[in-house]
């Protein structure tokens, strides 16, 4: 069997809901946020397309995807020797340009199909934001996505590390987009109870009533270890190892206990070669729905004990990005990796007595000396992902 690979994270690039760019998204992180949905407010395409017209021809989440993909460009130094056949990149979305769908069927209703769009279909489809990343950057090799609803960005980072790990690619930009927030989805989602009826989001408290939804972008430049060396680049973090696996139990609701979520995280701490005990910091999906929290916390209980590692959600800032939570949440943890700290989980306040006893980052950022840590996404239909990423400086 060939030797893996050792898999870099040079870069990172984000678009949240709490910040656009990676500084001020981590500055946002450690702030509270209100609102019954977290939008990325002041966002401007145009700096990232040819021209204005260019990028009203791609939806929300494509402008997403190559803003958060240019910054992460940059900090990697922009290393075009690198693109060609051994480049690619895996960039995942959940639901797709919903957005523009929406837009062009009330076209077609109020005006007729003359006068629908004839970009819908490269606007709308799922693959759409990897599809420009890959033209932007020259990445000939593997241009692939993840729909694996809210863990489909993990998957992005997991299936694109793997690209390296495996030999097949040099360099990958990989991660998740997404810009749902549209007037189906918020009553879609409302209409099944999965958004907090108050409008706040409280991972693992004993109030939490459901998630707020929202958008954003997350992506890693991802490169061979020794290329990364060679070329002087720095080394923010290195992917140790990933999982995916299925509950097979429900389309929506996980599996009682967690036992997917909990195959998931031992699988993944398998192929990353290290234990439970090894591990310093979880980054948990901590959606603040009862159902998830709950099984995601006695998961968590079963692979590491309790109190176990230190553990935060930071979607009581951020709110649920559905398919870009998990690479907003991976980048979160290279940036807690740079600035020693990990974020609060803001929301939290009054621990549920039916859960295990973690130890909940809470109120304020704590403190941190890097090791490895797992950045977990649980998604609709049973999907489970987990990411396992390390320091850099090894």
């Amino acid at each position: 069997m060939t030797q893996r690979r050792r898999v870099a994270v040079v870069g990172v690039g984000v678009v949240g809901p709490c910040g656009i760019g990676r500084e001020a998204f981590w500055a946002g992180l450690l702030q509270s946020s209100s609102g019954d949905k977290r939008l990325v407010e002041g966002f401007d395409p145009t700096p990232f397309f040819a021209n204005p017209k260019e990028a009203r021809r791609a939806d929300r989440f494509t402008q997403f995807a190559l803003a958060a993909a240019a910054e992460a460009w940059e900090q990697a130094g922009a290393p075009t020797q690198l693109a060609g056949p051994r480049a690619g990149s895996w960039i995942s979305s959940g639901i797709g340009g919903l957005g523009s769908l929406e837009e062009q069927i009330a076209v077609l209703n109020e005006k007729g199909p003359r006068r629908v769009s004839p970009f819908l279909v490269p606007m709308m489809m799922a693959n759409s934001a990897g599809a420009a990343v890959s033209m932007r950057y020259g990445l000939q090799g593997p241009c692939e996505n993840t729909v694996t609803a809210c863990a489909a960005g993990t998957h992005g980072i997991g299936n694109g590390a793997r690209l390296i790990s495996d030999g097949r690619c040099d360099l990958v930009f990989a991660g998740g987009s997404e810009a749902a927030v549209t007037p189906v989805a918020v009553a879609a989602f409302n209409n099944m109870t999965a958004l907090s009826s108050v409008g706040i989001s409280r991972p693992f408290d004993v109030e939490r009533d459901g998630f707020v939804i929202a958008e954003g972008a997350a992506v890693l430049v991802l490169e061979e270890w020794s290329s990364a060396r060679e070329r002087g680049a720095t080394i923010l973090a290195e992917v140790l190892g990933s999982a995916s696996n299925a509950d097979a139990h429900h389309i929506t609701a996980p599996s009682p206990g967690g036992e997917g979520a909990i195959r998931c995280m031992r699988s993944a701490l398998d192929h990353a070669g290290i234990t439970p005990a090894d591990v310093t910091y979880i980054n948990a999906h901590g959606t603040s729905t009862p159902l998830n929290d709950a099984a995601e916390a006695q998961a968590v209980a079963a692979v590491f004990g309790t109190p176990g590692p230190p553990i935060s959600s930071i979607k009581g800032v951020t709110g649920h990005a559905l398919g870009a939570a998990g690479a907003l949440e991976a980048a979160s943890v290279v940036l807690s990796m740079q600035h020693r700290a990990i974020p609060p989980t803001l929301g939290f306040a009054t621990p549920d007595p039916e859960l295990p006893a973690l130890d909940i980052v809470a109120k304020a950022a704590r403190d941190w000396e890097p090791g490895p840590a797992i950045s977990n996404s649980f998604g609709f239909g049973g999907h489970n992902g987990t990411v396992v990423l390390g320091p850099g400086s090894v």
